[in-house]
């Protein structure tokens, strides 16, 4: 089963590192211009939610889905006995992050669903990993 699980250990790392650099970019783009217009965003899409721009989600998105989808990856690639269980509130927090999204600001791009299955995806190989120990 060892061998196995060091597969589940580098799907996740992987995983994370590709969310952790586009969260990382996405975050840094709403952080910068919280108009959204460094991603080619706009605040009208805010209307609907409590924000007033993307600053806060911004912040919220550099730090959770992207530093800690780096730490998360480190800790993978690492084979750390900690990584299913961070892997797996990764996937939770994804799954809020985009369930959210799409509440207040509705189905706008393709990325979304497929963001959607990451979560999954990281609830299951996170759980895989913890099962095995």
């Amino acid at each position: 089963m060892r061998n196995k699980r060091n597969g589940f250990y580098n799907w996740i790392g992987s995983l994370l590192v590709f969310i952790g650099i586009g969260a990382v970019a996405a975050g840094i783009g709403l952080v910068s211009e919280p108009n959204g217009s460094a991603i080619g965003m706009s605040v009208k899409l805010l209307e609907d939610s409590p924000f007033q721009s993307f600053w806060f989600p911004g912040i919220i998105l550099f730090l959770i889905n992207g530093l800690g989808s780096f730490f998360g990856a480190f800790l993978s690639f690492k084979r750390h006995e900690l990584s299913g269980i961070v892997t797996i509130v990764l996937g939770i927090a994804m799954i809020i992050w985009i369930s959210a999204q799409v509440y207040w600001m509705g189905l706008i791009s393709w990325m979304q669903p497929v963001y959607l299955i990451f979560g999954i995806i990281e609830i299951i190989f996170g759980w895989a990993v913890r099962k095995e120990k």
